[in-house]
């Protein structure tokens, strides 16, 4: 058993998730979306009044009348957290209030010598971490990150080859139907047919490794390490003052050894940044020429470029032309009262598909889901 809420970032979240975990735990449905708002009231006002803190849950959290009695109970139990509470007109019932952590033992051991009625509140590390922003990690997070980063689906949106395949109803597959017909004496009885076959569009990641990136490119890398190394026809480049190719280097599936050798090919990590130049490079010596030809590119970066704003539009455009679908992915979005003035990122967004934030683990899978879209 454990008590440690580090995960979590201030006192009026932890007591609210804490909450709804005991609403679920004693049969009252709590969704996402009731979960949030009750945070963002608790975040207005505070957790001292518990007049506010029980009307804040109450409006937000239960939604049946039927459900009032029971959500009474249990906000006497966890806000008050007295040691005996009276239930109906029974005689007073000891109730323990415990907080688990993701023990591996899955909480039991000396919990489950006692002969009380108890609630057992689980806050889950893994849960927490996927809302966590990426700014705020530990070296142990980056690690637990990269772990469940490996584990997301990317994708990309079938598009037709050339090659054929057997199938479909109305391309004729004259050698097929010939080869059959040699067992009916040249009568071609069945008839074959063909079709295009479809591959998966190739996915190409562009990271900004600038110094006004540096709080999340330590996160991200490790979500463009996970992609090289998980699947084929996916290329990588390191965005700075120049442009580096670290697919061979992050294609390694031992994911320490691939960062290490991607930080050392990439001489100006945490330095200025220079977008227009860098997609001016990308666009003449691979993307134009074939590699974003049809493509799904991804930028990660947060818009702030020294060079010319008239030359990154420049840039996005040819980009925009050639690519299947264009998406530019800022940790800085997710700021509330966020609007795109950096002139990079103002210059940049008239060309772009899908603008999404890229701050958490939850902001990844956003993205995947948009990439497989």
């Amino acid at each position: 058993m454990t008590t440690d809420h580090a995960v979590l970032d201030t006192p009026a979240e932890r007591m609210a998730i804490g909450f709804c975990r005991v609403l679920r735990g004693v049969g009252l449905p709590t969704p996402l979306g009731s979960v949030l708002l009750f945070m963002n009231a608790l975040g207005r006002t505070g957790i001292d009044d518990h007049d506010a803190v029980y009307w804040a849950a109450k409006s937000t959290l239960v939604r049946r009348p039927e459900d009032f009695e029971l959500f009474d109970r249990a906000f006497r139990i966890f806000w008050w957290q007295p040691r005996i509470v009276e239930i109906a007109d029974e005689e007073p019932t000891s109730i323990t209030l415990r907080v688990d952590g993701d023990d591996e033992d899955g909480g039991t051991g000396e919990a489950e010598a006692s002969d009380d009625p108890s609630i057992t509140l689980r806050f889950s590390a893994v849960e927490t971490l996927r809302h966590k922003d990426f700014a705020d990690y530990s070296a142990d997070e980056l690690v637990e990150a990269q772990r469940l980063m490996s584990r997301l689906r990317l994708a990309g949106s079938p598009r037709r080859s050339f090659r054929l395949v057997p199938g479909g109803d109305r391309r004729p597959d004259l050698r097929r139907t010939i080869r059959a017909s040699l067992a009916t004496s040249g009568e071609p009885v069945q008839r074959h047919w063909s079709t295009h076959d479809e591959r998966l569009r190739r996915l190409v990641l562009l990271l900004d490794v600038s110094g006004s990136m540096e709080p999340y490119s330590r996160a991200l890398v490790r979500f463009v390490q996970a992609a090289v190394s998980g699947r084929q026809k996916v290329e990588a480049f390191a965005i700075g003052t120049r442009l580096t190719r670290v697919t061979r280097e992050l294609s390694l599936r031992d994911p320490d050894r691939a960062l290490q050798r991607a930080a050392e090919s990439v001489l100006d990590w945490s330095g200025g940044t220079r977008i227009g130049e860098c997609l001016r490079q990308f666009n003449d010596e691979w993307g134009v020429r074939g590699m974003a030809r049809g493509a799904i590119v991804v930028v990660l970066s947060d818009g702030w470029d020294r060079g010319d704003p008239a030359d990154l539009t420049e840039q996005m455009k040819r980009l925009h032309r050639v690519t299947h679908r264009l998406v530019w992915v800022n940790p800085l979005k997710v700021t509330p009262g966020y609007a795109p003035l950096a002139r990079g990122m103002a210059a940049a967004l008239p060309h772009v598909d899908d603008f999404i934030e890229g701050h958490s683990l939850d902001a990844m899978e956003e993205l995947a889901r948009v990439i497989s879209r």
